[in-house]
């Protein structure tokens, strides 16, 4: 079983209370903390790379990106898939052989673009081109931007998950859905819902997502965010 396949694996969870987590990496160091403390995959997040990288968030060049993910990749063993935004323009087939050269098993696409939402059947049909190309070597995340973009109906959301899922994505994020309303999408989407959750202690943990409908669980920047404090404060204190 490759890489790949251990990934897909890793979505089928023998509990709804028992969520995959995936810890998001921004460089090498922090892939082998995630590893060592035992998380059997990892997912990076753009922006936390981004700030890693002296970028604001959605403003890294691709070829950096690209370079970050196969940073990552190689330190550690566990399957990574890559936050690789909306694509970076890329047509399919050079997206999925830049994903593969880097070593992901997966990637995340948003379905927005400066701030706007895209039409999601043009949108699906993206999705099922990548997924025709990688033939199987990539999980593909489909991110619903619809919350963070001010639409709260979670019918829109669930409508384009649908869209998605038919075009063969692995797995949905409606990124910002509200924790109230996940049963509400765990019933209208077909396969894996992919839920973010917050590091502060005010939202949900994610064995409480779990139980409300999350098949996997990730952080975006959150955790790049918190290291970054905590060194702030060390700092503070060398100084």
């Amino acid at each position: 079983m490759n890489k790949a396949e251990v990934f897909r694996a890793l979505h089928r969870r023998p509990a709804p209370d028992d969520p995959l987590v995936l810890p998001g990496p921004w460089d090498a160091a922090s892939a082998r903390v995630f590893e060592e403390a035992g998380f059997p995959a990892l997912a990076t997040p753009s922006a936390g790379i981004a700030a890693s990288l002296g970028y604001e968030d959605g403003r890294t060049p691709a070829d950096e990106m690209f370079a970050a993910v196969a940073r990552i990749v190689r330190a550690v063993d566990v399957p990574v898939s890559a936050d690789v935004e909306d694509g970076y323009g890329l047509a399919p087939k050079e997206l999925v052989e830049r994903l593969l050269e880097a070593g992901a098993v997966g990637c995340n696409l948003e379905d927005s673009a400066g701030g706007v939402l895209k039409d999601p059947h043009e949108h699906a049909d993206r999705l099922a081109e990548v997924r025709a190309e990688a033939a199987g070597g990539l999980f593909v995340n489909a991110r619903v931007d619809t919350f963070v973009r001010g639409v709260a109906d979670p019918e829109r959301a669930v409508e384009r998950a649908a869209l998605y899922v038919a075009a063969g994505a692995d797995c949905v994020y409606p990124i910002g859905a509200p924790p109230e309303v996940l049963p509400l999408l765990r019933a209208g989407i077909r396969g894996p819902l992919n839920v973010f959750a917050r590091l502060d202690g005010e939202g949900p943990s994610p064995a409480e997502l779990g139980a409300r409908g999350a098949t996997r669980v990730t952080f975006g920047p959150g955790l790049q965010r918190r290291a970054a404090a905590a060194l702030r404060e060390i700092a503070a204190r060398v100084r």
